[in-house]
């Protein structure tokens, strides 16, 4: 009967494959020369994660869910919003940790991986999903504690992560962190007259997020 994987040196490999995406990044990735710049085989990283697709996945997972985690552990410890002000101050807090350095260095690879996912949806198309996905989940759920419907929660957290991720992801290309700041604030501004509990009703940006 085969051995198991060695549980603690497959989690020391995903961190070893993980760190080496982030400096390499994603494009023409090969089994051989990562495996001999970790120290091991190409037919070791196989034992381990079957594929060099579920190896990527499964490398960038854990990270992936370090933002997530920071936030559920907000939410934990100042308790869920209340109110519009204070859900603005805790996505202003949000805002300001994707900032870090550790997290934008990893933006790159991010946007890698979305392209990669587009042109391979079979190979990575998973990662970004379920990155986008989590986030849309967990502010639904932020936004039903103010006393919106499951439908009005779920749009207008839609519309905060896809907009948030745009802007996390622009400045890559034009490098304008600051305008991109300044941008997400302006999207508060914008957003925050429909984070209010009860029927739309008049309110224009709330009708015009239901759309």
């Amino acid at each position: 009967m085969p051995r198991p994987p060695d549980t603690a040196k497959r989690r020391e490999l995903l961190d070893q494959v993980r760190d080496y995406l982030l400096r390499n990044g994603l494009a023409n990735l090969s089994l051989r020369p990562m495996a001999q710049a970790l120290g091991t085989s190409d037919r070791m990283l196989l034992y381990y994660f079957g594929t060099k697709e579920r190896m990527v996945a499964e490398a960038l997972a854990e990270y992936e869910s370090r933002p997530l985690l920071r936030a559920r552990e907000l939410l934990e410890s100042v308790g869920p919003p209340t109110d519009p002000t204070s859900l603005r101050r805790f996505m202003s807090e949000l805002w300001r940790q994707f900032k870090a350095p550790d997290v934008r260095a990893a933006l790159p690879l991010y946007l890698e991986i979305m392209s990669a996912g587009l042109l391979h949806p079979d190979r990575y198309g998973s990662v970004i999903r379920d990155v986008l996905g989590s986030w849309t989940d967990l502010l639904t759920s932020v936004f039903q504690d103010l006393g919106l419907t499951e439908d009005r929660a779920r749009t207008q957290a839609t519309l905060l992560t896809d907009a948030s991720f745009g802007l996390l992801l622009a400045p890559l290309a034009d490098g304008h962190w600051d305008r991109a700041d300044q941008a997400f604030h302006v999207l508060l501004d914008s957003l925050e007259p429909g984070w209010h509990g009860g029927p739309p009703g008049g309110d224009a940006v709330s009708e015009a997020a239901a759309y």
